[in-house]
């Protein structure tokens, strides 16, 4: 058994599906299938059950999942230490950020990094920035918006400025009615949205609300004309020359989408995690 069937395995029994495991972990559905079937026949037990909604563990498969736990959890604690004690920087770094961070600006930080860096591993993990918050000890470092992780060390690396677009202008006396398209977001953005939509329901009236479940869907359907959206803009600046906006600011002060680095105490003793943290905040986030 390779440390990557362990890993394997605890994919599985977390996404709950082989389809979902197989986009996470970058092979091919039957492959991710075979393994399985693999990894059964060396402990020749039936680890999971397929369901029609997900696998169920078996009272074999949840005695197996413990294993594989403490199999991976020890890998890592004998990586961490052998790079805490080598001059070298290597090892592996785990992260976990925000999806709307690490498609803007974790790629160019990271391809920086591994060229520095190139004897360490990196294992990122992408999402919404709560699931991140509620898994956070599993990582060195997470990267998360809205508001941060309590009892880490956490650092702001910038405040993301939100605003309010339309293909249709924004004229003063006029009250404005049209749809509002939101994004599968955390609660707390839609705190700020919510706030600033009713300090301002005199000028702007959402007749209904479009949901939608990424960003980018919110970001083509109001350039489709469908509605209004309200986006930060560090993924929105490509649209301030070419539609109609609004800053969102409530008696002057502008509603910011705060990002934070966060990590627990002792981690940057760590080389690997200690490098990756002095480049984050070596970084100019404030240049869209």
């Amino acid at each position: 058994m390779k440390i990557d069937d362990y890993e394997l395995l605890l994919q599985l029994e977390k996404i709950g599906t082989v389809r979902g495991t197989a986009k996470v972990v970058l092979i091919s559905q039957p492959a991710v299938s075979q393994r399985l079937k693999y990894i059964e026949e060396y402990f020749g037990e039936q680890i999971f059950i397929r369901t029609s909604k997900r696998l169920k563990l078996t009272p074999s498969g949840e005695k197996i999942l413990e294993h594989a736990a403490e199999v991976v959890e020890r890998e890592n604690s004998i990586k961490n230490m052998l790079a805490a004690t080598s001059t070298d920087v290597r090892g592996t770094l785990s992260i976990a950020c925000s999806s709307v961070i690490s498609q803007r600006f974790l790629p160019g930080i990271l391809a920086k990094f591994t060229t520095m860096y190139p004897h360490v591993s990196v294992d990122l993990v992408t999402g919404m920035s709560e699931n991140i918050k509620q898994e956070h000890t599993k990582y060195h470092v997470t990267i998360v918006r809205g508001k941060k992780i309590k009892d880490n060390t956490s650092i702001l690396l910038f405040k993301d400025p939100m605003y309010i677009f339309d293909t249709e202008p924004f004229q003063k006396g006029i009250v404005k009615d049209r749809p509002l398209i939101s994004f599968k977001s955390d609660d707390s953005l839609n705190d700020l949205m919510n706030h600033w939509l009713f300090y301002h329901q005199n000028d702007i009236k959402a007749l209904q609300k479009i949901s939608v479940d990424q960003i980018e869907t919110c970001k083509q359907f109001m350039k489709q004309g469908l509605g209004m959206a309200i986006l930060p803009k560090s993924v929105s600046h490509t649209l301030m020359d070419k539609y109609p906006h609004l800053p969102l600011e409530v008696e002057g002060e502008a509603i910011t989408r705060d990002t934070w680095l966060c990590y627990q105490g002792g981690m940057r003793k760590l080389p690997q995690v200690n490098s990756f943290i002095e480049l984050l905040l070596g970084e100019e986030f404030d240049e869209y």
